[in-house]
């Protein structure tokens, strides 16, 4: 049987009917355990423990214990069981390495001049244009799809601004086949960890196993054709700025103590080719849903939008200044935030709230939408408000309430890029059409390891 040990207390809560052999089995849904788990914290509590197949997961939404597990002298990131399965293709890449391993702080040291506030202002131009091709897109349509058009806007982004590398995304009728492996190798990782008793999920998964394998090869015929395509330009070597081009240049030097290997450029591809795009992607779609669901806070960031962009394109110093569309895009974050949950690791032995005991080594998810409902939010987390997010109400709180880019050292390392990015695209859409959802909806997240809006609509019409 198999026992992964998080906080030692005797009696933490846990869901009722709990199974012998199978555990907390009953009522739970493989397509949506972050989901079931937001139900369960609002049900039993700061802290509870879930155990399915022998495994224990312990899961924590209370502010003050989040705060404790957010603590770097405490505590470490811990590589769970899903983002672990995802090593098949990330290997020791900056979001699936262990926090032992060499080459994520090498990674993190080598790129992060590239997120610097210099780097940023040269992927506006391009993050301009990408977005320039969605309203393009926009106009030719009467309904769009919008989880699917904010996936091919920002797949195209980050593969253009990082790897120079375009997907042609809005010149296809349907998605780029990148995105329909990534999403099956996303989604095979999560249903997959919830047998964790190997020989039994060899069996239960026999027939995915073959298809997610098929999937990886395929990621990794488009790494191979990057790196080729970058090799075949490099008569002009100062043709590209780009995260790919400060990789192969720290190869090249020998001195560099931070040159990543050939396996790991690659391994790093990928990591920006998903967590650069599926989470935006994610967040923008909930924003949108937001927007068109608020018809006063859609009327407040148009004004904004009216007001300091005017009808122009915006420069790169335009961006930031929309303060309003900005905070609609944290209280998105704050309700849905795409990456869901981040594990915690003790570094030595410890204690939490006062009472639950930690080993070295033991770990805890902290559930990020149960932490952003927590009370410190208010009497009412659920309802969308982006006032939550003005100076006074953010100072007014103790800043590891809010996370969702991470915490600590491993944190999100393109939280600049994404937010320019995200706000340029909201802007551009708010100045650019008038856009309704159907009254009908109601909204449905899917789970991919990251959360996205699922079969979400929206009428369009060009702004008179």
């Amino acid at each position: 049987m198999v026992v992964d040990v998080g906080v030692r207390s005797a009696a933490l809560p846990h869901p009722p009917r709990r199974l012998p052999v199978l555990g907390d089995v009953v009522g739970a849904h493989a397509s949506r355990p972050v989901q079931d788990s937001m139900a369960l914290a609002a049900r039993l509590g700061p802290i509870f423990e879930r155990v399915v197949l022998g495994r224990r997961y312990v899961l924590v939404s209370g502010a003050d214990l989040a705060g404790e597990l957010c603590d770097e002298s405490r505590f470490v990131k811990h590589v769970s069981p899903a983002i672990e399965g995802l090593r098949s293709v990330g290997g020791d890449g900056l979001f699936t390495a262990y926090s032992h391993e060499p080459n994520w702080q090498k990674a993190h040291d080598l790129l992060r001049p590239a997120f610097a506030q210099s780097a940023m202002r040269g992927y506006h131009d391009i993050m301009l244009a990408v977005a320039s091709e969605l309203a393009a897109h926009w106009r030719s349509q009467t309904s769009v799809d919008v989880s699917s058009d904010m996936t091919k806007l920002t797949l195209d982004t980050i593969g253009r601004t990082g790897f120079s590398y375009g997907f042609d995304s809005f010149s296809r009728s349907k998605p780029h086949p990148f995105v329909d492996a990534m999403v099956g190798v996303l989604s095979h990782n999560q249903r997959r960890e919830i047998v964790p008793i190997p020989w039994l999920a060899n069996l239960v998964f026999k027939k995915a196993d073959r298809r997610n394998l098929a999937n990886q090869r395929y990621l990794e015929q488009v790494l191979d054709d990057i790196v080729r395509t970058r090799r075949d330009e490099r008569s002009d070597p100062g043709a590209h700025a780009d995260l790919l081009e400060i990789m192969l240049d720290a190869a090249r030097d020998s001195g560099n103590p931070n040159a990543l290997s050939e396996v790991n450029i690659r391994q790093q591809i990928l990591t920006f080719l998903i967590a650069g795009h599926e989470t935006t992607s994610g967040a923008l779609s909930f924003a949108l849903y937001y927007l068109a669901n608020n018809p006063h806070v859609l009327d407040a960031a148009r004004a904004e939008v009216d007001e300091v962009w005017g009808g122009e394109a915006p420069s790169f110093e335009q961006v930031p200044k929309l303060r309003y569309v900005r905070r609609v895009l944290d209280e998105t974050l704050r309700l849905w935030p795409t990456a869901p949950a981040f594990a915690r690791e003790a570094r030595e032995d410890t204690v939490i709230g006062g009472v639950h005991e930690m080993k070295k080594g033991d770990w805890a998810f902290v559930l990020i939408p149960g932490l952003h409902r927590d009370p410190v939010w208010g009497e009412n987390p659920e309802v969308f408000d982006p006032d939550r997010f003005v100076s006074a109400e953010v100072r007014s709180r103790p800043g590891h309430v809010y996370k969702p880019w991470g915490t600590g050292e491993r944190a999100c390392i393109g939280r600049q890029f994404a937010i320019h990015e995200a706000v340029l695209v909201l802007g551009t859409l708010l100045q650019q059409f008038d856009f309704h959802a159907d009254p009908a909806y109601r909204l449905k997240v899917e789970e991919r390891l990251t959360l996205m809006p699922k079969d979400f609509r929206l009428t369009v019409s060009i702004r008179k």
